[in-house]
């Protein structure tokens, strides 16, 4: 697609413009700058602030079958299909990056506490089995014998040797350098103040200094604006957008705290509960989350929500009690109203949505970078991408009036 105009200085217009430099806009931005494509990625965070994203909050687990619904097939459809190119999309990763980015397949251990826990795990274990998964079912003495660092009252469990898990904040720093080797070009620092749209075409974006709120606004125009702003995608757009081009994306903030483990209790599964879950890293920390509240975007630590986690998470693993806490965060998940991402078109000509993962933005970080990076090049939605179309929401409204 051929460029024009002007950014600033000598700067030619690229081609895509990328609002948002989670995983989400990185990959997408990195894929495309692979194709040829020039890519700007335009991020408000600086190198030195403390994100609240959930790209960098996130455990980084890869858990298709228990972050998602039984009523969400679609959902969960695309979830399996990204799992299985993640193999192939670290690997390549990795290699462009020169870094590795800590993916680990030992499997998940998703554990029963009481009666109570062993009905709900049962009925995921048979859901599993009707998909035909892998999944082993484990009385309390064998999910002990695999991993000796279990409660005592564990009463049964399921081994899902496909749920994976990779370093989420390692994977963000690989997609940077990535991005960059592949010609891409981003600005941190750089707040969206609003999009530039005539008529029914969007042609750029106003941004200025994140650290300047007075500072005057500066157009950056593009053939291709596509918005990866995760929970804040609806302040962003709704200002002075029309409504049918606003996707409907709602901050759910989650709290997670992390330990630093010890010779003597270092797990090798990732250990799921109904509550909790705790996932080790390969440089030693680790991960316990995640609350999930309803309260805009207020991102502060409470007390009663690190209680809950360490509680939950010595209920399963009793040793956690003596491992120093190392670290303890907030993020927010863009959660959609079906909390199935939206993925393509708007209204206005030009302007694209790759949003509203909600808890599953790690997981779908490869099926979003290649179902979008096809769509932006050939201009045709993929078969695959068109359950989650911004459309679909007004196709509910439009029933239900």
């Amino acid at each position: 697609m051929a460029g024009g105009g002007a950014l600033s200085g000598n700067a030619a217009m690229p081609e895509t413009l990328i609002v948002g430099g989670g995983l989400i806009g990185l990959a997408i931005g990195w894929q495309l700058a692979k194709a040829g494509r020039s890519v700007m990625v335009i991020e408000r965070d600086s190198p030195a602030a403390s994100p609240s994203g959930a790209s960098w909050a996130a455990a980084g687990m890869l858990a298709p079958l228990a972050e998602v619904g039984f009523n969400e097939p679609v959902l969960l459809a695309l979830s399996r299909a990204s799992l299985a190119m993640y193999p192939e999309f670290v690997a390549e990763l990795e290699a462009d990056a020169g870094q590795p980015v800590g993916y680990r397949t030992e499997g998940t251990l998703i554990v029963a506490l009481d009666n109570d826990d062993a009905a709900w795990l049962r009925r995921q274990y048979d859901f599993q089995q009707s998909l035909g998964l892998p999944t082993r079912w484990m009385d309390g003495n064998e999910a002990w014998e695999q991993e000796p660092h279990l409660a005592p009252s564990v009463t049964a469990a399921a081994f899902a040797p496909t749920d994976h898990q990779v370093d989420n904040r390692r994977l963000m720093t690989a997609l940077r350098e990535a991005f960059a080797r592949a010609g891409g070009e981003l600005r941190t620092g750089t707040e969206v103040v609003r999009i530039q749209h005539d008529g029914d075409r969007a042609s750029g974006i106003w941004v200025r200094p994140s650290d300047d709120a007075g500072a005057d606004p500066e157009l950056l125009e593009a053939p291709q604006l596509v918005v990866c702003a995760g929970a804040w995608t609806r302040l962003l757009m709704a200002n002075n957008l029309p409504a049918p081009a606003v996707p409907p994306i709602r901050p759910v903030k989650g709290q997670l705290l992390s330990l630093t483990m010890s010779p003597l209790l270092r797990l090798s599964y990732v250990i799921r509960t109904r509550r909790v879950y705790l996932v080790p890293k390969l440089d030693g920390r680790l991960v316990i989350g995640a609350t999930s509240e309803d309260v805009g975007f207020d991102t502060r630590l409470t007390a009663g929500g690190l209680f809950e986690l360490l509680r939950d998470a010595w209920e399963a693993v009793p040793g956690v009690y003596d491992l120093p806490v190392r670290e303890s965060w907030a993020g927010l998940r863009p959660a959609s109203r079906d909390h199935a991402p939206v993925l393509g078109p708007t209204p206005l000509a030009g302007l694209y949505l790759a949003v509203g993962h909600y808890r599953n933005g790690v997981l779908l970080t490869p099926a979003t970078a290649r179902l979008m990076c096809e769509f932006l090049l050939t201009g045709e939605v993929p078969e695959a991408m068109q359950p989650f179309g911004l459309a679909r929401f007004h196709r509910r409204a439009r029933m239900h009036a």
